[in-house]
């Protein structure tokens, strides 16, 4: 790919083919090579040793970051810069989403369009940034590499960069037979928005999708009214077969699909009661997902009367779709509720794959950091990864508690500081199984039965401190939802749920506030729990056997108790 990319027409295409012209020295071509190669080192170098006076603000997926550069060169190489920058109250910080009408630009793809305003270059395409996390992938036609040409071809479209729009043009003309299906409306969309920059790349794009199997919902949501309307009538003069291709849902189903968009599930059960399609039927599971936020999605599921297993006219089930969308929450939930992680689209993938195909490998590998959101890219692997492993996914029942008062109290405090200190290190895989066991939150190390630490809001806890202990059905509630948590933990998060076991066995009591230790065993302490936590976590992303962890899981909470809750 970095091959195709560096053979285009640029300054250093000029040097290698000038070496052997008589028309020009071998002096002259070494001046342009410095010159070039010295330009290029100012985009290196900090603001502050840099002499800029423009800055770029990216406020993209990735982390915000700012990129230094000079007006005189962006103005000199860039019709787009130079009418921007000479105004009289040009201003000295840009953001780029202004600049570039909302559209999704990362810091990596404005380095490569300055590199070349600078160089004359392309440099070379930044590793783990235009590759997947699948290790089976030649990263040629991933959703990682197709994204980030996609973001260079715009960038270099809006910057009037023409040389860089047509060498992005054919790179991504010679891939899209590889590209899957689901990425080329992105595609098509970029190429629809350059404004006639690219013609034969949405001419190409625009019969692919035509021919395709992507579905008349699907193209409204992902493509301008315009398109899609050229497309359906494309279908209609091909004759084109398949209602699933050709023409929207009936009215019943696009009313069940509106109640979905508006968060209405009182008006999905009512239309389901009129009997005209199920859920199934309707695809509305696998709409939802694609198409709506998780807690709509999450009251759908949990109505019980969607097949999580159910296969789509496109061949997908609701976890590869769930896959699709990148979101942990849905994607265990699914797991939870019997989906089958082996199942696999028409085309031969499963979603852990799909996971991996979607995302960039610097984020797979990007080190978790404790008290920090993850990653929901890895976070979705991670899961997937887990439920490949040999033992039987937990059931929805699997809790049960038979215990007395005395007993209880004692379960009940560990769960509540096991899940805390779990939602203070881990806040982000905590909560993915926290909203799965339907646990609103825990006492956070308190025993407090008025207030929730984390947010300052009055509830209606259970009141544990009580004497006597008397066993009531919120407590029972309570600890069947926080035992489910920690059985989920155990299950997608093991090496983790290992070291968790070993702070609440010869740690907790000290650590139950860090920020309040005083002294410096404790504090130091509390570091090398961290460390502890880090590796742990690092370790989870690996495929695990699990099968040491299964003993566990199947005796919560009757057999949880440890050193910690027998103190308490």
């Amino acid at each position: 790919m970095e091959d195709s990319i560096n053979s285009c027409i640029s300054m250093e295409a000029f040097f290698d083919s000038s070496s052997s012209s008589p028309n020009h020295h071998p002096a002259d071509v070494e001046a342009l090579r410095r010159l070039s190669d010295s330009l290029s080192s100012l985009l290196l170098l900090s603001p502050s040793d840099s002499f800029s006076d423009l800055t770029i603000a990216v406020q993209s997926t990735d982390s915000p970051r700012d990129l230094a550069v000079h007006r005189c060169i962006l103005s000199a190489r860039s019709p787009f810069f130079r009418r921007l920058l000479l105004l009289p109250d040009a201003a000295e910080r840009l953001d780029l989403g202004e600049v570039l009408l909302g559209f999704d630009v990362g810091f990596d793809a404005l380095v490569l369009v300055m590199g070349y305003l600078y160089s004359g270059k392309v440099g070379p395409l930044p590793r783990g940034v235009c590759e997947c996390a699948d290790e089976d992938c030649r990263h040629v036609a991933c959703r990682p590499a197709v994204e980030f040409m996609s973001q260079v071809l715009f960038a270099a479209s809006v910057f009037e960069i023409s040389e860089l729009v047509s060498l992005f043009q054919r790179h991504l003309l010679g891939i899209l037979e590889k590209v899957t299906i689901d990425n080329l409306p992105m595609i098509l969309s970029v190429a629809n928005m350059c404004n006639n920059a690219c013609p034969r790349l949405y001419a190409k794009c625009f019969e692919i999708v035509v021919t395709s199997n992507l579905d008349a919902v699907t193209l409204e949501k992902s493509l301008p009214p315009n398109i899609v309307e050229s497309v359906m009538d494309s279908r209609s003069v091909l004759g084109l077969q398949g209602p699933e291709i050709t023409s929207f849902p009936s009215n019943h189903v696009m009313n069940i699909y509106k109640a979905l968009d508006s968060d209405d599930i009182q008006l999905v059960e009512w239309l389901l009661e009129e009997g005209h399609t199920t859920l199934d039927e309707a695809c509305a599971l696998h709409y939802a997902i694609a198409h709506c936020n998780t807690k709509i999605t999450a009251k759908l599921l949990n109505l019980g009367l969607a097949d999580v297993n159910h296969i789509n006219l496109r061949g997908y089930t609701v976890l590869h779709i769930a896959a699709m969308q990148k979101e942990p929450e849905i994607i265990m939930s699914l797991l939870t509720k019997g989906a089958r992680p082996s199942d696999l689209t028409s085309d031969g993938r499963k979603a852990i794959q799909i996971s991996k195909r979607l995302t960039r490998a610097v984020d797979y590998c990007r080190p978790a950091e404790q008290g920090k959101a993850s990653s929901k890219d890895r976070l979705c692997i991670d899961i997937l990864e887990q439920a490949e492993t040999k033992d039987p996914f937990l059931k929805e029942d699997s809790v049960s508690v038979p215990m007395a008062a005395s007993d209880l109290l004692q379960e009940l405090l560990y769960l509540e500081n096991r899940v805390g200190l779990a939602k203070l290190l881990y806040p982000v895989e905590a909560k993915v199984a926290m909203d799965n066991a339907h646990v609103d939150g825990t006492l956070e190390f308190s025993l407090s039965p008025t207030s929730d630490i984390t947010t300052g809001n009055q509830r209606t806890a259970v009141i544990l401190n009580e004497l006597p202990f008397k066993i009531k059905e919120e407590h029972i509630s309570r600890m069947r939802a926080l035992a489910r948590t920690v059985e989920l933990g155990m299950r997608y998060f093991p090496r983790c749920a290992e070291v968790l076991s070993k702070i609440m066995d010869d740690d907790y009591s000290d650590l139950s506030y860090p920020e309040q230790n005083t002294t410096e065993g404790r504090k130091q302490r509390y570091l090398e729990l961290q460390d502890e936590m880090k590796k742990a976590f690092d370790e989870d992303k690996q495929k695990l056997d699990g099968s040491v962890f299964s003993s566990k899981s199947s005796k919560l909470p009757g057999r949880i108790r440890t050193k910690s809750a027998r103190k308490c």
